[in-house]
């Protein structure tokens, strides 16, 4: 780890001041620290911004939607009224992230634009693509727990289990910058290999997160999030669902699913989504569409039994939205 200046920035104009191509935001600090031990990143200046007054509130209710500051820890979120009552899945992805110790540091914000966890890239010894070089070391190598969709450029899977959620429920970021302030929707946050391989957001370089947005769920809907890793104490996930489920009485009226651990950002199964409209949702639809959510997997050489875990987890979820446990 190089030396480097630390600056304590108290105001977002502040810390916009500080930015640059030598400098580093830190707000929890997780993924940072973790990151400079690598070498993956050496910056001349770190900029703190965990003292920002205002942007570590969690404002709204159910009527309105939820304002959630990205200096909010995950442990907030977990705990916090109204979004475990009313907005389950994001509450459920909070509290099941790595362990009580970090939940308690980690920010919404931070968990949102952490690095993938792909061991090639976090590696010194893989130049890989992500790096600047012209390998996917993990197409042909070790790479059981990556992406099993849109895996052909680079197979990382996106690590942030907000993300999965925030997308499921139509969230979207607020990005603040030198020339004002952007809103932008989750769903089109995250950033494909395909587009940009050396980052995985829209993210400027001068921009800084300053509010995540979740809209009000239509009166009946219900949300639910499933993880399931090795260890289920703290491990990574092999597999996340994020599912939002709306009712015209009985059936189905809209569905969003979506996939974590599954692709290099936060997949939504469109085809599985368009299955479960017009039915009830039972045992017989959960398990239809779950099939459907699969269908254009390409799994690499060690990863293919993530189709089956997928489908287990992805109907598991489902029920828990539609009321069953």
């Amino acid at each position: 780890m190089n030396a480097f200046e630390w600056v304590n920035a108290t105001t977002v104009d502040e810390a916009l001041g500080q930015m640059g191509s030598t400098s580093l935001l830190k707000a929890g600090g997780v993924d940072v620290l973790d990151r400079l031990k690598e070498g993956l990143d050496a910056p001349k200046r770190l900029v703190n911004i965990r003292n920002i007054k205002g942007l570590d509130r969690i404002e709204g209710d159910t009527a309105t939607g939820l304002r959630i500051g990205p200096l909010v820890t995950l442990a907030q979120l977990d705990v916090h009224p109204v979004v475990r009552q009313s907005f389950t899945a994001l509450a459920d992805a909070a509290g099941h992230a790595a362990t009580p110790q970090i939940r308690n540091m980690a920010t919404a914000g931070g968990n949102l634009l952490q690095r993938p966890r792909c061991w090639y890239f976090r590696s010194r010894d893989f130049h890989c693509l992500k790096k600047g070089g012209e390998t996917c070391f993990a197409q042909k190598g070790e790479n059981q727990y990556h992406a099993i969709f849109r895996n052909d450029v680079c197979a990382i899977v996106h690590p942030s289990a907000l993300g999965t959620a925030l997308v499921a429920l139509g969230g979207s970021l607020e990005l603040t910058g030198p020339r004002g302030k952007r809103v932008v929707r989750a769903e089109e946050f995250f950033t494909l290999p395909a587009v940009a391989v050396d980052r995985e957001n829209s993210l400027g370089a001068d921009e800084i997160v300053t509010l995540i947005v979740v809209p009000p769920l239509v009166s009946g809907s219900r949300s639910a999030y499933t993880k399931l890793g090795e260890k289920e104490s703290f491990d990574w996930p092999i597999a996340e669902v994020a599912v939002v489920v709306e009712r015209s009485g009985v059936n189905v009226s809209r569905a969003s699913i979506v996939l974590g651990a599954a692709a290099p950002v936060p997949y939504r199964a469109v085809a599985a989504e368009k299955v479960l409209v017009g039915k009830p949702l039972d045992d017989a639809s959960a398990r239809t569409a779950a099939k459907a959510a699969l269908e254009g997997a390409t799994p690499l050489s060690g990863n293919g039994y993530k189709t089956t875990l997928f489908e287990t987890v992805i109907r598991r979820t489902l029920l828990e939205a539609g009321g069953a446990k």
